[in-house]
């Protein structure tokens, strides 16, 4: 289910930046970076952060584990990575 809010409720500079990120990678924009900048103080700053400290935090795992993890993840639930 995607919220019409999330979907189309960016300021003009962040659309310019999601199309701009469309063509580059020549496929829709993933949802999670339309969530990420949609109200970005209110979620996406806190949620990045978070990413951060969890993927390039101390950890056991290597940067590289970490990623592979993932993305093997992300295929079992069917999310592009």
């Amino acid at each position: 289910m995607r919220l019409e809010r999330v979907a189309h409720g960016h300021t003009l500079a962040q659309k310019v930046l999601l199309r701009f990120i469309a063509i580059v990678e020549r496929r829709p924009v993933p949802d999670v970076v339309r969530t990420l900048l949609y109200r970005k103080a209110f979620f996406g700053r806190w949620q990045s952060e978070l990413t951060q400290q969890v993927m390039r935090g101390p950890s056991e795992w290597t940067v590289g584990e970490r990623e592979l993890f993932a993305a093997f993840v992300s295929r079992l639930n069917q999310c592009p990575f």
